[in-house]
């Protein structure tokens, strides 16, 4: 019953200032687990001039897809990725996850200006307002994915080809003997977090830019592509 879920929940249901109801930000969720800390976790970054995108593992138990479906059916703007991933921790699935999120966000009727990536099991330190602000102060029309050019310790994670074994009890990525070819585009391979908070400028640049679409298909068969994608495409001149 949705106006239960709102009013025992304690749902936010306007903008609590007009920054906030100016400013829209898109979210992307990864869950796989643990319905209540999902809940407890939208519930606390949830504002109804905000987008929300979540992408459910396929290999989860179809009553805890159910059960994510009945909350996001409550909400016109919240919903589930129309693509979903057997994720695999460190695997490409991981990151194709987010840009399946991202291929319906940008056809999104709500015009957000940021997008912040989160798991199931992350939780919010800083209000809505304070995210915004934060942004603003000196991060506006900036990404915020920081990293470092690739240190010779994760060189492994980019020279070999992985591959990812899926299994209900047991999934996980594993390196082959293969070699990989050099970075299309004579690129430099940053490292940094799979964690970001992106423009919807960089989002579109991402799905449609040749560098990026090549480095998207050679990170296919590395390890955490997600560490090295983002950081990298944000270092690219202009």
């Amino acid at each position: 019953n949705c106006s239960i879920v709102l009013k025992t929940l304690h749902f936010i249901t306007r903008p609590l200032s007009d920054e906030e109801g100016n400013f829209s930000l898109a979210y992307i969720i990864t869950i796989h687990k643990d319905l209540e800390m999902f809940v407890k976790l939208l519930r606390a970054i949830y504002m109804p001039q905000n987008i929300y995108c979540i992408h459910v593992d396929e290999k989860s138990p179809e009553d805890y897809k159910a059960a994510v479906q009945n909350i996001v059916n409550c909400f016109e703007n919240i919903f589930i990725s129309s693509k979903r991933e057997n994720v695999v921790y460190a695997g490409f699935s991981r990151l194709q996850a987010d840009i399946n999120c991202m291929r319906d966000l940008v056809h999104s009727k709500i015009q957000w200006n940021y997008v912040i990536n989160l798991c199931g099991q992350d939780y919010p330190i800083k209000t809505n307002k304070d995210i915004i602000q934060y942004i603003k102060s000196k991060w506006n029309g900036k990404n915020m994915t920081p990293g470092v050019v690739q240190p010779l310790h994760m060189k492994h994670r980019t020279q070999v080809s992985y591959r990812e074994h899926v299994n209900s009890g047991m999934s996980y990525v594993y390196p082959t003997k293969n070699i990989k070819a050099k970075p299309p585009h004579n690129l430099t391979i940053y490292f940094g977090s799979a964690y970001y908070i992106l423009t919807k400028e960089f989002v579109e640049f991402t799905l449609t830019d040749a560098r990026a679409k090549d480095l998207l298909e050679w990170s296919r068969d590395t390890y955490s592509p997600d560490e090295h994608y983002w950081v990298t495409l944000n270092r690219l001149n202009g």
